[in-house]
């Protein structure tokens, strides 16, 4: 409950983020981060000037399709044979990176393997980077408000941290975006079945699939979790058959080793860069078993609180967005470049609060939309303070959803398309 005195507060903090502000502090951000990647990959070779591997993570994508390209799949999960090849490209290092996804991922780097590593990392990003605005594009066009303020939402996109951090890492998790984007729109046209094909298309990350099964299950969303089953057992079902039964068991062996001790597959300081519940009670408590208890009940009560506006006759953006928050929270395993798939639920969520600047939730959520936006950038601090300050953020935004959703009763002015209608 809000006291007497909160909205006139929440409303006196929303007013100080004007677009010419949010502009401002865009473009410096924008310009520390791509402005301190320049200067970083500006060195020539394979190195950065700190010494890292330039797009560090992209490189287990070329070994995988080269081990693939020469009739090697049943040693991608080998990581002795991940760390030679590693050593043919960049020389000697302590860096470890073992493969971590399903061998039908490295399918699409095949035709690119002859290609030096820094090339084909290059035209990863280069694409990546096209498609991720082409995706922003179309989710701000399709947000009436937003349409005023497209040059404030191309910055933002530009200086969103998790887009930084996915391009110098060379990562996937445009294509999570895309998943999300697709399965949205569907949704928007009434396609239900749809829909569940793009979610399940995400068995490629199956750790963005702990939540969204659980959250339409409970909702009764049949005809969307049936397609979503579906597209999922279709990839598992074409990635066996294609590299066959022992391949898939060195992944599922992986998956495991993965979900049971992190730190055997994660680098040491990983858990600063996570932005989900599981991380979020490692760095702060140092008992696994009490950290898996309230991950558990954490994760119950954000797929509960995701159900219940997924159910309600809240607007599309708003039970959308639940649900992409609570993939993200319920993640166990979701890096800051994960957060990529968080941009255009903030665009759906701007936009509600433009039509609906009226709306008593309407200020708090633009300023839990700005925190959660730029806390991300401060999660090396969890370094010493055991707090990732997003979580907490997040956790608020999907509570305050809810409240939204109990609250939204359609108006003459802003009713419910066909196409939002409750999906059960």
């Amino acid at each position: 409950m809000t006291t007497s005195g909160s909205p006139s507060v929440h409303a006196a903090i929303a007013r100080f983020l004007t677009p010419r502000r949010l502009r401002a502090q865009a473009f410096v951000l924008a310009l520390c981060l791509w402005g301190t990647c320049a200067v970083d990959y500006a060195s020539p070779g394979i190195f950065d000037r700190a010494g890292n591997i330039k797009f560090q993570d992209f490189i287990q994508f070329p070994i995988a399709a080269r081990l693939i390209a020469q009739g090697r799949a049943a040693e991608l999960y080998n990581e002795r044979v991940e760390a030679a090849e590693m050593r043919a490209i960049v020389g000697q290092t302590r860096v470890r990176l073992p493969y971590l996804y399903g061998p039908q991922v490295a399918l699409f780097f095949v035709p690119f393997s002859r290609l030096p590593f820094l090339a084909q990392a290059a035209i990863w990003t280069v694409l990546s980077l096209l498609f991720y605005l082409a995706c922003i594009s179309v989710v701000s066009s399709a947000c009436a408000e937003l349409v005023p303020y497209r040059g404030l939402v191309l910055l933002g996109a530009i200086a969103f941290p998790p887009l930084f951090h996915f391009f110098v890492r060379g990562q996937l998790s445009v294509l999570v975006m895309g998943c999300f984007v697709a399965a949205y729109f569907a949704w928007r046209a009434g396609r239900e079945t749809l829909a569940g094909l793009a979610l399940g298309l995400l068995a490629f990350k199956p750790q963005f699939l702990v939540a969204i099964p659980l959250v339409l299950l409970f909702a009764r969303a049949w005809k969307s979790l049936f397609a979503l089953t579906l597209s999922a057992a279709a990839q598992l079902a074409f990635t066996t058959l294609y590299f066959g039964s022992s391949v898939m068991r060195s992944y599922f062996s992986t998956l495991v080793l993965s979900a049971g001790s992190p730190s055997a597959v994660e680098l040491s300081l990983s858990s600063i860069q996570m932005h989900s519940l599981r991380p979020f009670w490692s760095l702060l408590i140092p008992w696994p078993r009490v950290v898996f208890v309230l991950y558990a009940l954490s994760s119950i009560a954000a797929i509960l609180m995701a159900v219940a506006i997924w159910k309600s006759s809240a607007p599309l953006a708003i039970r959308f967005s639940a649900l992409t928050l609570a993939a993200v929270l319920v993640n166990p395993h979701l890096f800051i470049y994960d957060l990529l798939v968080l941009a255009p639920a903030f665009l759906w969520l701007a936009d509600w609060a433009l039509v609906n600047s009226e709306h008593p939730s309407a200020s708090p959520l633009r300023i839990l939309l700005y925190l959660a936006f730029i806390l991300p950038l401060l999660g090396p601090l969890s370094l010493w303070t055991h707090l990732q300050f997003s979580v907490p953020v997040f956790a608020a935004l999907l509570w305050l959803l809810l409240r939204i959703s109990r609250e939204s009763i359609p108006t003459a002015g802003h009713k419910l398309a066909s196409a939002e209608s409750r999906v059960v």
